[in-house]
């Protein structure tokens, strides 16, 4: 799998290649679009940070929010430490659940997660995201093209009939070479499982290391037959 570990001298002329120049183009008309009512959702995997990246170039003082489920891998708070400290003027909003993992407990039972994760996902991932896009137009996703068999589709501008507004995927066309050329030639600071056979970044429990290049995604949720928290489908 090609990580930064792997991954060698870049030789991409970013500033003449037309995948970056088309994300930046899409970044640069939805802020000039909707302003102050976009919000980028990043769960600051590698395409986020990429993402992250890009939106510092058109609208530094952007709001990033990051669906803190309080049970993410210690390595994505650290990354998020490293973030904020490259890019202060950004707005990065951590944005948690109404219920503990206790109040959660109490109510649904120890380790939803296994129990019944898409209603694990419906209270720490898809209510919050309903809350923080509720006074915005717009979000912004990191979704590729490339990343699995339901994303295949994904257009740059998307209507959103879920959260009833509209989705923003300026990095459809990018590879994960691409990305990983982004990320090697500016120097960006990252989260390491990816590193360590993480492609896909989610929650600790519902994550493991997954090596299908088909499908990037392929360690989120193992043996369950879940394949999105929601969010995207």
């Amino acid at each position: 799998m090609l990580t930064y570990a792997t991954w060698q001298e870049p030789t991409i002329d970013f500033e003449q290649d037309e995948t970056y120049k088309a994300a930046l183009e899409v970044l640069r008309w939805s802020y000039a679009q909707y302003g102050e009512e976009i919000v980028y959702a990043c769960s600051f995997g590698i395409e986020g940070i990429v993402l992250i990246d890009l939106i510092s170039k058109v609208k530094p003082d952007a709001t990033i929010a990051f669906l803190d489920t309080d049970v993410h891998f210690k390595e994505t708070y650290e990354t998020i430490a490293r973030v904020k400290k490259k890019y202060p003027e950004l707005n990065i909003i951590l944005k948690k659940p109404a219920l503990t993992l206790a109040e959660q407990a109490t109510q649904h039972g120890d380790e939803l997660w296994k129990s019944n994760p898409n209603k694990c996902c419906e209270i720490r991932k898809m209510v919050p995201l309903s809350e923080t896009l509720a006074g915005a137009k717009a979000w912004i996703s990191g979704l590729r093209r490339e990343q699995s068999p339901t994303r295949a589709n994904t257009n740059f501008i998307n209507r959103d009939d879920k959260f009833k507004s509209i989705k923003i995927c300026p990095l459809i066309h990018w590879t994960w070479k691409d990305v990983w050329r982004y990320v090697s030639k500016h120097n960006l600071p990252y989260n390491p499982l990816h590193d360590k056979g993480y492609p896909s970044i989610g929650c600790e429990h519902c994550t493991q290391p997954a090596f299908n290049m088909d499908d990037l995604r392929a360690g989120r949720w193992q043996g369950s037959g879940k394949t999105e928290c929601g969010l995207h489908g």
